[in-house]
């Protein structure tokens, strides 16, 4: 992967002019700073000034200030006379905002809803109910995203667990397994998938082509996950694990009318799509107001006693929705440079593609990175005329490389906190449960030391 960043900046430095003038041909390559600078200060912010960091108007402070840099230079260049420079510069802006819209009213109508399904009961903390857990998530994420799998199950396997002293790995391996590579298999799990799913890639298609990797590298996630927690378990005293058995108590329902609320949330996403090319606003967002509208039922048709009980509350949405509009407007130029110069960086078989794609997927977030990189092999595949119909590539010869390209964007998302919305979400809800969650550079850390093995593994069995 990393022989990809001087080859990526040369490639822009010393690139030949384009025939036609796009956003990436007049963009420098510093225009990624801000965006650079919010990552590190999403990591070093909270190690340095934790109590500051943890009110969510301090973290969208920081979030604006780092992107209106790249806000007011879109700005000046659709105010320029080049009404091609000036479209291009329209049109990225507009559908960073569009995809924000998107992207934050699905995971608030799954975070709303979900919260409002309270899994009652304390199950005794084994190992094996950790597994059953992590397993079951991983499956639930591919019915109802990793967003709403990762908030249905998150409090209950906290809750389970909470009696224990030797617990820190738990919700890493959640994240890791329910809220990025459980939800591999459909494009309802994960939001590149959808997007993909959106530009012609057939519903089926993620199940027929990605099970037979999928299932190895859960299987893989799982085993790690199984040996370190008996590790752990084993660790406990007699009178903390006496003390867990003390408190068991069956699992139980509330709140089921959600289930039906989750459902119609899936339906919107499957048949509410926006029209490609339409801009009327009723159109474009019928989706997003329609998801709107079954999280208000949910508020309505919820007990607020029962989200009480459930530990509701809006901290961890809210700093989604901070964090990520800042992340959204400052990675356009970091986008844009890769539509335009992504080809020249000599991706030609498919671990290239996975590794660019799934290293880029961590930081920048995997679903416009799926995108980026779709279009960078449709460009390679004769078959596929625009990036906006990826059927060809997918149908074609260039489906390793759509798989690829799947599979990093996915996997990966479990690289950061900011990989996937669901990562910042379950450690919001981890730390207002007492758990302690390591800083963003530790967690870096744990995802290298775990995942790393598993993907270079796959990959040398599947990629190469």
């Amino acid at each position: 992967m990393f022989y990809l960043i001087p080859t990526f900046v040369c490639s822009v430095a010393s690139a030949s002019e384009a025939s036609e003038v796009t956003l990436g041909t007049v963009l420098p390559v510093w225009s990624v700073i801000p965006f650079a600078g919010l990552l590190l200060s999403i990591a070093i912010i909270p190690m340095v000034f934790e109590h500051w960091w943890h009110d969510n108007k301090h973290q969208l402070l920081v979030a604006v200030a780092w992107s209106t840099p790249v806000l007011g230079y879109m700005l000046y260049l659709m105010a320029t006379n080049d009404h091609g420079l000036a479209d291009s510069a329209g049109h990225a802006l507009n559908h960073a905002f569009a995809e924000y819209i998107s992207f934050i009213g699905l995971l608030a109508s799954l975070y709303i809803i979900s919260g409002g399904i309270l899994l009652r009961g304390d199950l005794r903390a084994k190992p094996l109910t950790n597994l059953t857990f992590l397993a079951v998530g991983g499956v639930l994420a591919n019915v109802i995203g990793t967003t709403g799998a990762s908030m249905l199950l998150i409090r209950p396997i906290l809750r389970t667990n909470s009696e224990r002293k030797h617990t820190w790995h738990i919700p890493l391996f959640f994240i890791f397994v329910v809220s990025n590579v459980g939800g591999a298999l459909t494009p309802i799990g994960d939001p590149p998938l959808f997007l993909g799913y959106l530009r012609g890639v057939p519903f089926w298609w993620t199940l027929t082509n990605l099970w037979h990797i999928w299932i190895p590298t859960m299987v893989l996630i799982l085993g790690i996950f199984y040996a370190l927690d008996s590790y752990q378990y084993r660790r406990e005293d007699e009178a903390t694990i006496t003390y867990d058995m003390s408190l068991m108590e069956p699992m139980a329902f509330e709140g089921k009318i959600n289930f039906l609320l989750l459902a119609g949330v899936v339906g919107s996403v499957l048949f509410l799509s926006p029209v490609q090319g339409v801009h009327d606003f009723r159109e474009y967002y019928v989706r997003e107001i329609a998801m709107g509208l079954l999280a208000g039922g949910s508020l309505l048709l919820t007990s607020s006693s029962l989200r009480q009980r459930n530990q509701f509350n809006y901290g961890p949405i809210l700093e989604v929705g901070a964090l990520f509009i800042g992340i959204f407007v400052a990675m356009i130029p970091a986008t844009a440079l890769l539509e335009t110069y992504g080809s020249e960086l000599g991706l030609t078989e498919a671990w290239h593609y996975f590794w660019a794609t799934g290293g880029l997927s961590a930081f920048l977030d995997n679903a416009p990175t799926y995108v980026t990189f779709a279009a960078v092999a449709c460009n390679a595949d004769l078959a596929c005329v625009s990036a906006n119909d990826l059927a060809p590539l997918a149908l074609g010869e260039g489906a390793p490389m759509l798989v690829a390209i799947s599979l990093g964007s996915v996997l990966l998302g479990a690289g950061s906190y900011i990989g996937n919305g669901p990562n910042f979400m379950v450690r919001a809800i981890a730390e207002n449960s007492g758990y302690k969650m390591p800083s963003f550079f530790g967690y870096c850390g744990y995802a290298m030391l775990f995942l790393l093995p598993v993907y270079i593994l796959i990959t040398m069995i599947y990629l190469v």
